[in-house]
């Protein structure tokens, strides 16, 4: 079993940048697949990017070319590099790691606002 759990949100510009890390527990880090998701206000639970254990990316369109999603398997870290934010990215983000089920951590809030 995993526990997972987010650090990093908090509020900025838009056009500005954060960076969203992912601390997992446990010794088989390396073998999940890590995902981030966001949750809106009144919106459904979407998915953001995925990192497989070979590194494989995928990216929502929504993100891409601005989202940089990472993994440091040796701090049993992942990261989700966010810049040019925009006012839509508000929202709460969520990391996600996959190994036989799913594991969910509580979430960190990213504010766009000026």
């Amino acid at each position: 079993q995993v526990q997972l759990v987010e650090s990093g949100g908090g509020l900025v510009q838009p056009g500005g940048s954060l960076r969203l890390s992912c601390a997992a527990s446990g010794s088989i880090f390396d073998l999940y697949v890590m995902s981030w998701y966001r949750q809106a206000p009144g919106k459904q639970r979407e998915l953001v990017a995925t990192i497989t254990n070979a590194g494989n990316t995928i990216y929502a369109d929504s993100v891409k070319g601005r989202f940089t999603i990472s993994r440091d398997n040796a701090k049993n870290t992942m990261y989700l590099q966010m810049r040019n934010l925009k006012p839509e990215d508000t929202a709460v983000y969520f990391c996600k790691g996959t190994l036989r089920r799913e594991y969910w951590g509580q979430g960190t809030q990213v504010t766009v606002s000026s």
